[in-house]
């Protein structure tokens, strides 16, 4: 934990305000890193094999950039429903469900016999309505799958990939895709970039680009890596996962997965060959018909 004092703030020339953040940035990570020890105890105590999946598809109609983004309609069907039935094509996943807080969701969703899940407003993310909809379910689970709702071409073979994935990392708590990140899309704050290790672990997530090179520029010989929205969590951490304390990247970047990185967690991450079709703007909709 990082905590300057105020005399050495002074002694560098910062001024108090800056000396008052990165205090309050210090007892965060501090909170984070003793609430993470108390996880990862619980997870090696309680073990687990892993076998029963559940795909849960969080669905809000509120939105900043979108509002409704689920019922919009994509060649005469919701986008809800074109992700949950191309969710329903994957070998590994035991039941769908969605989960929504919103009556209009639900009652689209069941009108194409989805089993719906309604959850809180108070849901800050995706990985807390899952939780909250992992509690709801009355048979239990050992992984959850987190299938984002505005990836209707989502491939079935991709959500059995990141399930895999996890089954065959007993180290890792979280494990999700990425694909190739297109050069046009280097600046797009919309687009989260990822960057792995050489056994296939995440070492970090940024709207920005990364790496990012002295030139400034996108280099079109570097394989940048684009991060895809699904992900799937061990349902033992997901239950831990929202009594984390927000940590200071996750903050500053405005992405969960930060969270598990700063908590000491291990991500798996495999690579897929896949055209990106997520939809978070109007503009984007209307680009992604054909």
């Amino acid at each position: 934990m990082v905590i300057c004092s105020a005399d050495s703030m002074a002694s560098s020339g910062s001024s108090g305000g800056s000396s008052k953040v990165w205090i309050a940035h210090g007892i965060v990570l501090g909170a984070a890193v003793v609430a993470g020890a108390y996880a990862a105890f619980y997870l090696r105590w309680s073990g687990g094999f892993r076998t029963r999946v559940v795909g849960i598809i969080p669905a809000r109609f509120a939105s900043s950039r979108f509002e409704g983004k689920p019922l919009v309609q994509i060649l005469g069907k919701p986008m809800i429903q074109r992700t949950w039935e191309r969710s329903k094509l994957a070998t590994t996943l035991d039941h769908v469900v969605v989960a929504t807080d919103d009556e209009r969701i639900a009652e689209c969703c069941r009108s194409f016999g989805a089993d719906v899940i309604m959850t809180s407003e108070s849901c800050r993310n995706g990985t807390e309505r899952c939780n909250e909809a992992l509690q709801k379910l009355v048979k239990k689970y050992d992984v959850v799958v987190n299938i984002q709702g505005d990836e209707p071409l989502i491939e079935p073979e991709i959500i059995d990939g990141v399930v895999k994935a996890l089954q065959g990392a007993p180290d890792a708590v979280f494990s999700t895709a990425v694909t190739s990140l297109k050069p046009e899309d280097g600046a797009d704050t919309n687009r989260v970039k990822c960057i792995v290790d050489n056994h296939g672990y995440a070492i970090y997530f940024s709207r920005g680009l990364i790496p990012y090179n002295k030139s400034g520029k996108v280099n079109p010989k570097f394989p940048y890596l684009l991060h895809l929205g699904i992900q799937s969590y061990d349902s033992k951490f997901l239950r831990i996962y929202p009594d984390l304390p927000p940590t200071p990247l996750q903050l500053e970047e405005d992405l969960e997965q930060l969270k598990v990185l700063e908590n000491g967690y291990k991500m798996k991450v495999i690579k897929v060959d896949h055209d990106a079709h997520g939809v978070d703007t109007p503009r984007t909709s209307r680009r992604s018909k054909p």
